[in-house]
């Protein structure tokens, strides 16, 4: 193997390295984004469930079911 064969073959091995840790980098950050994007939803899941349940406890409750306006 000559110098100038061996030089190239380096120079290609660093630009396939180069994409490799871009397309590494990509891949990374659709997962952060989808990670964040699920935690959104639970959060989400969990505010609702617990407005349900309050108002579940409120229907039970009669709480606000009548309001005494005589004076």
């Amino acid at each position: 193997m000559d110098l100038t064969t061996a030089i190239t073959n380096f120079q290609q091995a660093n630009v396939m390295g180069g994409v490799q840790m871009a397309v590494a980098r990509k891949i990374l950050d659709m997962q952060q984004l989808q990670g964040d994007a699920t935690v959104r939803l639970i959060e989400a899941a969990g505010k609702t469930a617990a407005r349900a349940g309050d108002q579940l406890v409120a229907a039970a409750t009669g709480l606000g079911g009548k309001i005494d306006v005589r004076g």
